[in-house]
């Protein structure tokens, strides 16, 4: 009896057991909204404190979380807002409405080799987030920060599918290396050059997949790249997986696109008045009958679609991040389309009690483009408009040409005549496919036995392969003397990195001290494949002269670098930071092929001091000072340094005897050359006040390049060219940078949130030659269209880089620009070259930016603008083409002009004019963008959100040409940019 109630009271026992854990371990549910505007927050983290329990929000804002008490603590945790802790007591359902924490947004900073709190930055350091992104129809990465960030200066090159931008972080540092700043994506260095039918590198990475960029100014931050960093660093971070259970997003965005100005040029009604009152006989011959636009015969309506699909979350612990991309977009430009297909897998587990943490990314574009010929932009602003799109009698495709035919039907084109713009369009086969594939495994292990040192180590690729073709039929025009075109390319990229680093972070309370030490170690090797093809006419048969003496070359190049930084914090208040990097380069010979760049940077942060400690209207108040040396090799060829010959062409070939044989030509080359470097002081202020509601930064800086690589004369009588690429020369900048970020309304479902920024930027050539010479005006550059070699900017010291070379015009009583007429400016009675003088720069003095959002409710309206101030232009269409004898042509044609024609009335071109180097001052909205908030949808199982966007609302400037915001400062042949409307809705589960 005894044994039976024992086995009667054991399971009734455990069932009380059961039962009373049952109702001690509780089980919570509740949502997570913005407390600003209402918004339901996915992916909020809830954690159990003091365990390792915890789950996150799903896309509603809904969780739910099991194993609790009522003396359980919940803590609610989300990237940029407060951290909120609830006991849990006797509730079965918590609610949670967190807050903005701006101050706390940016408090992790990516910087190289790792993160820093934002409070302990030293350096100049800007970091862009996806809350800030610009918003619409976005290509390319950099596109993204248009305008966000004082000291960078950002250009379209134009408005072709895909194409890059011309980024200028604090001005140009070089003359003939790069500008361009380094990129870094996920750790691994970008090496910076182009990829063969690519429009540029950068569309091969995915906008929808980048979580921050974080912009390095100042050479405290960018030093510890060494060799590349002179121009800054952009570091792209890439959306990662978060534990929970998974989350499907889709992004979708439809975008319709045209041009909102033409080129001014005259309309065929204009043509035939201007040709009826001043042709000859002859001329007025030539007219036809018809009235074309030329413009509008090139020109359509674009169209873009834009689709990201991604799937986030944890596989058995496994944060993973799988994400895909397709985007078709056709260009204003007849018959130009990009299409980009994307795919992304990003892991990231952690092992070992956490102490090895493990991150490995691949990532892999293909594009296939079909590219317009923009040599029928230009062409279709000289083209004849009385002249037919068609000729039904013509051999050239049916497409009308200037050409005349003999009494036997031989037919000859005439060689100074424009072709056919839409002919060269439509009779163009010009195909690209690009591959790429980039990624890399980081291993960052802590070590059990002394946690405050880590083993980072970082091994990443970037692979890519460019290949196309460019078909043009022999009946074409534009190929008719060579029977047509049927050209190959093939290029092979393969980028290889290994890096591998140690770090110590220890605090020291008793000392009030941290140091955070690093050494490392890094290997960059990159080797690029080009074939050589043949050139083949329509019919297979190969072009004299083009067969290439070797089949294909592999320039290469290795850095080898070492690098060490020490972060010392003494009471939070006081931060001291250095750092060292040598590199090097087999870009040079080995007496030059090592440098060393060091810097230093100290920072107070002055509210921490007892006299503010206790302000409760400053939040941020930070002083930096910052001075260092980075170096900058990109662009200076592989082996610039070594004596090079170079094969003659077939038409060019010595006889001996009966045979003909190639020379060997020798090349003008430094065996010394090195690699130029930048030092670069600045000074800084942070601040932020009333709770961060309004915020900012001031930044003062100097940065002076020498061992600037330049081109300089050469003895006359040399077995060379008549110029050397050598070191030699210095170039400094100055400029004043200014950020403010405000909240002036946060209340209720009302939020108001303003950025502005402002950056100064004066550069000067303070160096050119090796030795002094008060006869060197300087280096011509800036080659322009019309007449024979012609350039119209120079190099001069004491002047800016890219400085406009011109004569200065003299205008009658009426304003008007008299022809040939200039100042003589040495007063010598005389107008030659040495009236000549140097007229603005096409880099702009103040570049400004702003932009705003209010959000209510569920609704938003945001916008961004930016302006440029002191940037000048050189319109080389409006010097080309704007002169009668353009229009009435001597040689048996006749072409159109711009309306800049009535201006002059100038009969031969004037091409060094300053009339023609025009102010480019502008001030362009980039985009407006409404959006709204549906909400849950499906039962609580999905959430939708759906915007408007219009792109290039408007541009405000005096300029006379197409557009006043082009790199480089000579407007020719622009593919222009469109005004964009963009419909996008973003879909999560």
């Amino acid at each position: 009896m005894k044994k039976f109630y024992n086995r009667l009271f054991m399971p009734v026992l455990l069932l009380l057991l059961c039962a009373f854990t049952a109702q001690a371990q509780g089980q919570i549910s509740g949502k997570v909204t913005d407390a600003a505007t209402g918004e339901s927050l996915p992916g909020v983290s809830i954690q159990i404190k003091g365990t390792s329990r915890g789950t996150q929000t799903n896309g509603q804002g809904h969780y739910t979380i099991g194993g609790t008490t009522p003396a359980t603590i919940l803590v609610y945790t989300f990237m940029g807002k407060k951290p909120v802790e609830i006991t849990v007591g006797g509730q079965t359902t918590i609610d949670v409405k967190l807050a903005d924490d701006k101050h706390d947004l940016m408090e992790a900073v990516v910087i190289g080799y790792g993160t820093q709190k934002k409070k302990d930055v030293t350096g100049s350091i800007a970091t862009i987030t996806t809350k800030d992104f610009q918003k619409g129809s976005i290509q390319t990465p950099e596109q993204l920060i248009l305008g966000k960030v004082a000291g960078v200066s950002i250009t379209s090159n134009s408005g072709q599918p895909g194409v890059g931008s011309t980024i200028r972080i604090r001005g140009g540092s070089s003359l003939n290396a790069s500008n361009d700043p380094l990129y870094v994506v996920d750790g691994v260095p970008f090496s910076g050059g182009g990829i063969n039918g690519a429009p540029n590198p950068m569309v091969l990475l995915n906008p929808n997949d980048i979580e921050s960029l974080t912009i390095m100014k100042d050479a405290a931050a960018t030093a510890i790249y060494g060799s590349r960093a002179s121009n800054g660093v952009i570091m792209i971070t890439t959306k990662k997986g978060t534990s929970g259970r998974a989350k499907i997003n889709f992004n979708t965005s439809f975008a319709v696109g045209k041009i909102s100005k033409k080129i001014d040029v005259l309309s065929a009604d204009d043509f035939r008045k201007y040709v009826d009152s001043l042709g000859t006989p002859a001329q007025k011959a030539l007219m036809g009958n018809a009235s074309t636009d030329w413009q509008k015969e090139i020109y359509r309506t674009g169209i873009t679609t834009d689709n990201n699909l991604s799937i986030s979350g944890a596989i058995k612990n496994i944060p993973y991040r799988v994400s895909g991309n397709f985007m078709n977009q056709s260009g204003v430009l007849i018959t130009d389309n990009l299409k980009r297909s994307f795919l992304s897998v990003n892991l990231n587990p952690q092992f070992f009690d956490k102490h090895l943490k493990v991150n490995i990314s691949a990532k892999g574009a293909i594009t296939n483009a079909h590219y317009a010929n923009q040599q029928a932009i230009i062409n279709a602003v000289q083209f004849d408009p009385t002249q037919p799109v068609y000729d039904s009698s013509s051999p050239f495709g049916g497409y009308f040409e200037w050409y005349t035919k003999d009494a036997a039907g031989n037919v000859t084109l005439n060689p100074n005549a424009p072709r056919n713009p839409v002919s060269l369009i439509r009779m163009q086969d010009n195909n690209s496919e690009v591959k790429r594939s980039y990624g890399n495994i980081e291993l960052d292990y802590k070590f059990h036995f002394l946690p405050e040192l880590r083993a980072n180590l970082n091994l990443g690729y970037d692979v890519s392969r460019g290949s196309g073709t460019t078909f043009v039929p022999a009946n074409a025009g534009q190929a008719y003397t060579t029977a047509g075109q049927n050209n190959h390319f093939l290029q092979k990229i393969n980028n290889k990195v290994g890096e591998f680093y140690l770090n110590y972070n220890k605090t020291f309370p008793g000392i009030k001290s941290n140091i955070n030490a690093l050494a490392g170690y890094g290997y960059y090797d990159n080797a690029t494949t080009n074939y050589n093809y043949a050139s083949f006419n329509a019919k297979g048969d190969t072009i004299v002269g083009s067969i290439p003496k070797f089949p294909f070359d592999i320039p290469r190049n290795t850095l080898i670098s070492y690098y060490g930084r020490l972060i010392y914090t003494f009471d939070d208040k006081y931060i001291v930071q250095g750092s060292l990097r040598t590199d090097g380069s087999s870009r040079f010979a080995k007496e030059n092929r090592w440098g060393v760049f060091p810097s230093a940077a100290l920072t107070w942060r002055i509210n921490r001091e007892s006299f503010l400690k206790e302000s409760k209207t400053l939040s941020d108040l930070k002083l930096r000072l910052s001075y260092g040396i980075t170096g900058n090799q990109d662009g200076i060829a592989n082996y610039s340094y070594m004596a090079i010959y170079s094969t003659s062409s077939n038409a060019s070939m010595y006889q001996f005897g009966n045979n003909w044989y190639n020379m060997q030509a020798p090349a003008a080359y430094d065996k010394n050359i090195k690699w130029e470097q930048t030092a670069t002081w600045n000074g800084g202020l942070d601040f932020a006040v009333l709770q961060d509601r309004l915020r900012g930064s001031v930044d003062v800086y100097y940065k002076k390049t020498k061992n600037l690589l330049n081109t300089v004369p050469i003895p006359i009588g040399s077995n060379f060219s008549n110029q050397i690429l050598t070191n030699v020369g210095n170039i400094e900048n100055k400029g004043i940078e200014l950020n403010i970020g405000a909240t002036p309304i946060q209340k209720g479902k009302l939020t108001w949130d303003v950025n502005f920024n402002l950056t100064y930027n004066n550069n000067k050539i303070t160096n050119l030659t090796a030795v002094t010479d008060s006869s060197f005006v300087g280096n011509l550059t800036g080659g322009i269209t019309g007449g024979t070699g012609q350039s119209i900017q120079i190099h001069s010291v004491g002047y800016n880089t890219f400085a406009f070379y011109v004569y200065k015009q003299v205008y009658d009583k009426n304003g008007k620009p008299l022809e040939g007429v200039y100042e003589d400016l040495n007063g010598d009675g005389i107008i030659n070259q040495k009236d000549m003088y140097r007229y603005k720069s096409p880099a702009p003095k103040v570049f400004l930016g702003f932009s705003t959002q209010v959000t209510y409710d569920r609704w938003t309206l945001s916008t961004s603008l930016r302006a440029s101030l002191g940037n000048y232009m050189y319109n080389n269409v409006a010097s080309n083409f704007g002169v009668r004898r353009n229009i009435l042509n001597p040689l048996g044609l006749l072409n159109n002009s711009t309306t800049d024609i009535y201006n002059t009335n100038f009969y031969n071109n004037q091409y060094q004019s300053d009339y023609y180097v025009q102010n480019a001052s502008f001030l362009r909205m980039d985009n407006l963008t409404l959006g709204y908030d549906l909400g849950s949808l499906f039962k609580n199982t999905g959430h939708l959100r759906l915007n408007a966007t219009c792109q290039n609302v408007f541009v405000i400037t005096k300029y006379k040409g197409l557009d006043p915001e082009l790199n480089g400062g000579i407007d020719y042949n622009l593919y222009p940019r469109s005004r964009t409307f963009v419909l996008g809705a973003n879909l999560e589960f």
